[in-house]
């Protein structure tokens, strides 16, 4: 097995019922862009009444119909802020906390310091988190995941994994490994994708792969590295 081949994201995904909320960051073939995606699935009727917003740049999962909503605490919020030269990218509310770590010198990792994975007994779901960072070096990005230790959610993991970009490579982060009873939460390092240059294709490619019962939303963000000008892509299945 070559460790250092690159799977295409569709061959990661597919056949996979149900993967969670995935966060894929990385550098696009042709090296002109730094890409991040987002994505969001469920099973409950709860977490299906989702859809994505964007608002003067930032991205936010809302109701799609409010009167249906039966607990807001764990499915809304703002999956995708910028802070000066980053692009914070998460499943969760912690995305505001990086935020606020940011605005006082800390990194990724020191900002979810005190953060931990979702009190949703018993999946305890992982929160997923990606900080891309622009800087005149290069292009680099983080990506962290919180974990319980055991199945009774006594403590927490945190491991943060930090790459510098190359071309054509992305890693990608999801919160299960499939579908079960409790859902078994995703094991190991960020696993390697490949990220192409055109913007459409990766968008078409991620969310044709995504289970067609439980996928909800997609957002996929294309940044010029030069121009630090971008391109999106926003798809609801809720419409």
């Amino acid at each position: 097995m070559d460790i250092y081949a690159i799977p295409q994201i569709a061959d990661r995904i597919r056949g996979n019922s149900y993967v969670g909320r995935g966060i894929v960051l990385g550098e696009s073939e042709d090296g002109k862009c730094a890409v991040a995606a987002y994505f969001i699935m469920g099973r409950s009727a709860n977490s299906r009444n989702r859809i994505f917003t964007v608002k003067d740049g930032e991205v936010f999962t809302e109701p799609f119909d409010a009167s249906k909503v039966e607990d807001p605490s764990l499915i809304i919020y703002a999956a995708v802020r910028s802070y000066e030269n980053h692009l914070i990218v998460t499943n969760g509310d912690q995305t505001d906390t990086i935020y606020e770590g940011l605005a006082k010198g800390k990194c990724i990792r020191g900002s979810l310091k005190e953060r931990c994975f979702e009190p949703d007994a018993p999946n305890f779901t992982p929160r997923i988190s990606g900080d891309m960072e622009f800087a005149e070096g290069g292009l680099a990005y983080h990506m962290s995941i919180l974990k319980s230790i055991d199945a009774e959610g006594t403590d927490c993991c945190r491991f943060t994994f930090d790459y510098p970009a190359k071309a054509g490579l992305g890693h990608f982060l999801h919160t299960y490994v499939c579908d079960g009873s409790p859902i078994p939460t995703f094991q190991g390092e960020p696993e390697r994708v490949a990220i192409p240059s055109d913007i459409d294709a990766f968008t078409d490619d991620l969310w044709d792969a995504l289970d067609a019962d439980n996928k909800i939303s997609l957002y996929v963000r294309y940044t010029d590295l030069e121009t630090k000008e971008y391109k999106e892509r926003l798809i609801n299945k809720n419409k």
